[in-house]
């Protein structure tokens, strides 16, 4: 199996934290040298492991936003 590389460029958000230490964030990463894709994912506490997740690219975090934003009303 291929070597997977990745880069946080910007960290956004820390959901929550499990008690092993884990966070479920948000961030913006780069997945193989390709463009910056919304994040949400668990991490180890220092992102050298990581979880499965879901990548969003930016219209689909905007569409995400106008869901969750009309659950909370």
């Amino acid at each position: 199996m291929a070597e997977i590389k990745y880069e946080i460029e910007k960290e956004l958000g820390v959901l929550s934290t499990s008690a092993k230490g884990w966070t479920k964030e948000l961030n913006l990463v780069s997945w193989n040298g390709g463009k910056a894709k919304y994040d949400l994912r668990d991490w180890a506490p220092e992102h050298e492991k990581m979880g499965k997740g879901v990548t969003l690219t930016e219209e689909e975090a905007k569409k995400l936003y106008e869901i969750l934003g009309g659950l909370f009303k």
